[in-house]
């Protein structure tokens, strides 16, 4: 009895204790799973905000350097006695400016001794040496680029709120020390904007330098420390300098917390947004309270206590996956408006061309049609595809998604020998003017898109005149880019083509439009709107850059900056044209075409011109074919796009296990657009059966020259 009593009472303690273990130990479980699921909810919070505050930032200061731009363009070669005869003009001028920007206080425009020439709050400037100001001293020595500044309070008899600094260097012709423009930007004004969007409980955002100078943040403090050099925020970016996440005790108020960083692209800038870590927890908490609620009573609620917090979890989980997805779809809505305009123009464009082929493919089906007029229809498909095919190429210009050729090419022989064309476009009463250097100017790039990009420079200037005035083509070298102080790759610099015009110039509202495709203000049936789109796409995609200058009523300048190579890896190559057309002569090629029309019109034309043709529908296949039975094939022509193994796939493949040449056809591929062609010969959609001959005879005939060297 005493045993059982013994067991029993062991029994209930066991009991006892497991009704307070289990649900401890499932709590604290729930607690960490809450705990990391709530974390993980903060951080995409964080990231989100930072996302907003970044692009905020990033448009503003991309804003005052426009300002500054325009305030140095306005002042170029004015001396500092004219600006000072003229500075009601130009006090007018800068208040307009300052007072159109509500991030900026004021604008600037300092001599070479720190004495304010004009600015936009007072006029006359007083007589006040700023030589000692941040903004000024940097630039004396050397060009420091867009300079910006720690907070400084106003100098008397001056007032108002405290302002930080974006200053940029006067230079004279010679590029010597002329003075100093600058912008006194309002912390305040981030300040606000920060406070709007930071609602939520704990919530923090900063602007700082990269020294640790904050330069605006929220909440406000009074006395709040301004900078942090040696602190944790200081080491943890110094070990991911371009952003990252942190959990951090700021030096300023003593409080931690959830931070996220992120450094501006071209701007000495640091933005970051976080959490209170506190806030974190007190969400954290305020979960967990509710599971205490419902899971202290009893075990047996113990279940559905934890799968309410799973359908608590899922919950929001759903709630953070549907903000993502509206602020993914206001981003996208902001591009609406350009799509559509896209979507308008090609449509409008194809359609064009679709009629034209429609009607004649209508005429050449009438019985008794003369041979002349089939002919004249048939020349016209012919030439309404061409025309697609450019407005395609255009496009994928324009996209940065072309497949580029590049080679390695003298800028200026290359501009002398289309200096002809140009003068033929342009007609008689345009006088064209050419200025190329001595010296080779060489760069690595698709040499037919480099001709076709200046010719729209140079049809665009053309049209900008009105049949009349002086069009100049000028070739020269430039170490860096303008505003920019950072050099090409290999240290080589830029090769710099203008084409300047003495047109009627481009207003300042359609500047930030003349890039855009199917943008044009020529009548219809004028221009497409394409061609500037064609030179942008291709400046980038090239890792250079296209920049504008122009004055209504005094003409335009598009300079297209490309980088500069040595000229050393020019290589010898047999261009696809001057390999004449041939009849196959038994040949033997295999066809690789997943598009069966594609590949029986490629089958049937090649047939009917001498060459053995095989056909097979994907890579797989392909290699089937090639196994033990490579010899009977002369050439493999493929696509790249096709399901499960690509052409470039496919023609590495080829290139390790079978000696046979290889030519890759595409529309368009983003592999081809990113790394070109692998070394292969590439044969761009659509074709027609001279150019696929012609690039069948080049890589059998090279083949023919490997075996003869190698024998």
């Amino acid at each position: 009895m005493q045993t059982e009593q013994r067991n029993s009472l062991r029994l209930l303690q066991w009991m006892m204790a497991a009704s307070l273990a289990l649900p401890i130990a499932l709590f604290v479980f729930a607690s960490a799973v809450s705990y990391v699921s709530t974390q993980k909810i903060a951080d995409r919070e964080i990231e989100r905000a930072l996302d907003v505050a970044q692009e905020h930032a990033l448009k503003v200061f991309e804003t005052i350097d426009r300002s500054l731009s325009e305030i140095n363009e306005m002042i170029r070669g004015v001396p500092d006695t004219a600006i000072k005869s003229r500075e009601e003009a130009f006090h007018a001028r800068l208040k307009q400016l300052a007072d159109s920007l509500p991030q900026m206080k004021s604008a600037w425009i300092f001599d070479a001794h720190g004495g304010a020439l004009v600015n936009s709050l007072a006029f006359p400037a007083p007589d006040i040496d700023f030589s000692d100001r941040d903004y000024f001293r940097v630039h004396v020595a050397r060009d420091a680029g867009i300079f910006i500044g720690r907070a400084l309070t106003p100098r008397a008899p001056y007032q108002g709120a405290s302002f930080f600094s974006v200053s940029r260097r006067r230079q004279t012709e010679d590029g010597s020390f002329a003075g100093v423009i600058q912008a006194s930007v309002l912390p305040e004004y981030f300040e606000n904007f920060y406070a709007r969007i930071g609602r939520d409980e704990g919530s923090f955002f900063a602007l700082g330098l990269t020294d640790g100078t904050v330069l605006a943040r929220f909440p406000v403090l009074d006395n709040s420390v301004n900078i942090d050099r040696d602190g944790p925020i200081r080491h943890k970016i110094a070990e991911n300098p371009m952003s990252g996440l942190v959990t951090v005790t700021s030096a300023a108020d003593g409080i931690e917390r959830r931070l996220g960083y992120q450094k501006l692209a071209e701007y000495p800038i640091y933005v970051s947004a976080g959490l209170a870590t506190s806030a974190i927890r007190a969400r954290w908490l305020a979960t967990m309270s509710q599971h205490l609620i419902f899971g202290v009573p009893a075990t047996a609620l113990l279940f559905l206590l934890l799968l309410l917090a799973l359908r608590r979890t899922r919950h929001l989980h759903a709630e953070a996956s549907k903000r993502l997805e509206a602020e993914e779809a206001l981003k996208h809505g902001q591009r609406l408006e350009a799509l559509g305009q896209l979507t308008g123009g090609v449509a409008h464009d194809f359609n064009n061309l679709l009629t034209v082929i429609g009607a004649s493919a209508d005429l050449l089906r009438r019985p008794g049609l003369p041979e002349e007029r089939r002919l004249r229809y048939a020349d016209a498909i012919s030439d309404t595809v061409a025309r697609a095919a450019k407005l395609t190429a255009q496009l994928l210009a324009f996209a940065r998604r072309q497949n580029l050729k590049p080679e390695v090419f003298d800028v200026g022989q290359c501009v002398k020998a289309l200096t002809e064309i140009v003068g033929t476009l342009a007609g008689s009463p345009i006088e064209i003017v050419t200025d190329v250097p001595d010296e080779p100017c060489f760069i690595d790039a698709d040499a037919g898109q480099f001709e076709t990009a200046l010719i729209n420079m140079a049809v665009n200037a053309r049209d900008a005149m009105s049949g009349k005035g002086r069009l100049s083509i000028k070739v020269g070298t430039v170490t860096n880019l303008p505003g920019s102080s950072a050099n090409a790759d290999g240290a080589h610099g830029y090769v710099a083509v203008s084409v300047e015009d003495t047109g009627i110039g481009i207003p300042q509202e359609q500047f930030g439009r003349i890039f855009e495709p199917f943008f044009t203000t020529k009548e219809v049936g004028q221009g497409t709107g394409l061609g500037l789109s064609q030179v942008f796409g291709f400046a980038k995609q090239s890792g250079g850059e296209v920049m504008v200058a122009s004055q209504v009523g005094k003409g335009s300048t598009f300079t297209l900056y490309l980088p500069r190579v040595s000229g050393d890896d020019r290589a010898q190559q047999v261009p696809v044209e001057d390999v004449p057309q041939a009849d196959g002569h038994g040949m033997s090629v295999l066809v690789v075409e997943d598009n069966a029309e594609v590949g029986a019109f490629a089958t049937h034309a090649l047939t009917e011109l001498g060459y053995v043709i095989t056909l097979v529908g994907n890579a797989t296949q392909a290699l089937a074919e090639l196994t033990g039975h490579a010899d009977r094939f002369d050439v493999v022509f493929t696509d790249v796009v096709m399901p499960g193994m690509t052409g470039i796939d496919l023609a590495g493949e080829i290139r390790r296990h079978f000696d046979l040449p290889v030519v890759l056809t595409s529309g368009y591929s983003h592999v081809l657009s990113q790394n070109g062609s692998y070394g292969f010969e590439l044969l761009q959609k659509p074709y027609s059966i001279e150019q696929l001959t012609r690039v069948l005879h080049k890589v059998a005939r090279w083949r023919v020259l490997k075996r003869g060297a190698a024998e």
